[in-house]
């Protein structure tokens, strides 16, 4: 597929040649921007016929404390590397309401929120599943790699009701030093706990990604972006209809 690209100082858009039918958000890690993961796009195998638009934002300018208040992209602060200080509230709740926004310009776009997948690196992952999980309207899915779950216990009063079964990707990296796999496993075991279906993957690798993780995205992708002949049943089964 070809893109025209696009940018912004909020954001880098991959827009393919024919009208998009579908959409990603792919938010980056701490100190990353957008640029980090554009060239992802080439590496997951979508096929030629499957029109989807690309969209990278970047996260707002802010000190972050365990750099000792050094100023960088960050999506929320991190106070310390613990359970309780890994996440800012108001800076967690801000960044969600940012990407609500993002997922409420696609649909304006004709892009139904059916065929829209919430993704996330890292700091970036922890907000899509923040936000993706209390959206109003029903997401194809969220892509969550090396990331944990911010505030697990917030989740059960706070997810919408739409988001219930939704499917959702994690991959990580058992010797990941940034992010734990133990903490990605614990965000497993609590959306698990709340009825989300989960696939896990996990990898030979530290924080980053690798070629094995490109192949199920881009599996994961196409079973959420059926063709107008198939259809996606609450489980996250495909059926075709004949």
């Amino acid at each position: 597929m070809q893109y025209t690209q696009r940018v912004t100082e909020n954001e880098i858009t991959l827009e393919p040649a024919m009208p998009a039918s579908a959409a990603v958000i792919l938010l980056h890690g701490l100190g990353a921007d957008g640029w980090d993961f554009v060239p992802i796009v080439g590496e997951i195998g979508l096929p030629e016929s499957l029109p989807v638009r690309f969209v990278f934002p970047h996260a707002p300018l802010r000190p972050v404390t365990v750099n000792n208040g050094y100023v960088m992209r960050a999506w929320f602060d991190i106070r310390s590397f613990t359970p309780e200080g890994r996440a800012d509230a108001a800076g967690l709740d801000e960044s969600s309401r940012r990407t609500s926004d993002y997922l409420q310009r696609e649909i304006e776009q004709g892009v139904p929120p059916s065929r829209i997948v919430l993704a996330g690196f890292s700091q970036g992952g922890a907000v899509a599943l923040n936000a993706g999980l209390r959206f109003p309207a029903r997401l194809a899915g969220i892509l969550a790699l090396s990331t944990y779950l911010p505030f697990p216990a917030r989740l059960s009063g706070e997810k919408s009701q739409a988001s219930d079964g939704l499917p959702i990707l994690m991959c990580h990296g058992r010797a990941d030093p940034v992010v734990p796999m133990a903490m990605g496993a614990e965000a497993r075991d609590v959306l698990r706990g709340q009825g989300y279906p989960v696939e896990w993957h996990e990898y030979p690798m530290q924080h980053e990604v690798c070629t094995a993780e490109f192949a199920e995205i881009g599996r994961w992708l196409q079973q959420r972006f059926p063709d107008e002949e198939s259809v996606v049943g609450h489980d996250g089964t495909i059926a075709t209809r004949r």
